[in-house]
């Protein structure tokens, strides 16, 4: 395992679309996913212990986002053949056994990853209703433990002034994580 942090947030880079297949058999799209206030881009995927530490509190908080008007889509860019966890059939009994109130879409070209600069799982892009980049953070300051304070996320908090103001936090933590497993 290599960990990795992400970069700085880029205020204002736009979002870029995709067109992926989810757990649930549809494809869908990044316009799809948004909502009236935003949309909350996450690459995961199944295997990563950072990702694995954070899943059940992000379900949760995904789901209070979504009634503040943000979409949340996940992504698994990783390279399933190397790592079969990570694979389209475990992703199914992963969304199904954590409750998963999101699509979680596969990208198995990786292009869309590449397209983000997505360099780790969990990788964090949350988008206000323009489309603007506003954050590109981490979940919280847990790493791989699974257990954290009972507060809200630096994430859930991020999304929620972005629902209400348009605008992320201007003091950003970076995500910390697995790095993608590209295909050689």
């Amino acid at each position: 395992m290599v960990e990795l942090s992400t970069p700085v947030c880029n205020f204002g880079e736009k979002a870029h679309d995709f067109n992926l297949k989810s757990v649930d058999g549809k494809l869908w799209s990044l316009n799809d996913c948004k909502g009236d206030k935003g949309v909350l881009v996450m690459f995961l995927c199944n295997h990563c212990p950072y990702v694995q530490a954070i899943l059940e509190k992000l379900v949760v908080e995904t789901d209070v986002l979504a009634t503040k008007g943000i979409g949340c889509v996940a992504i698994n860019p990783n390279d399933y053949i190397s790592f079969p966890e990570d694979s389209y059939e475990n992703m199914i009994k992963t969304a199904k056994k954590l409750g998963f109130g999101f699509p979680y879409l596969i990208d198995e070209t990786q292009e869309i990853a590449k397209k983000y600069d997505s360099i780790c799982t969990p990788d964090f892009f949350g988008y206000n209703k323009n489309l603007e980049l506003q954050y590109r953070g981490r979940f919280d300051d847990r790493g791989m433990k699974t257990t954290s304070g009972g507060n809200s996320s630096d994430l859930f908090n991020a999304m929620f002034k972005i629902a209400r103001t348009g605008e992320g936090p201007k003091e950003q933590y970076s995500s910390v994580g697995c790095s993608i497993k590209w295909r050689k």
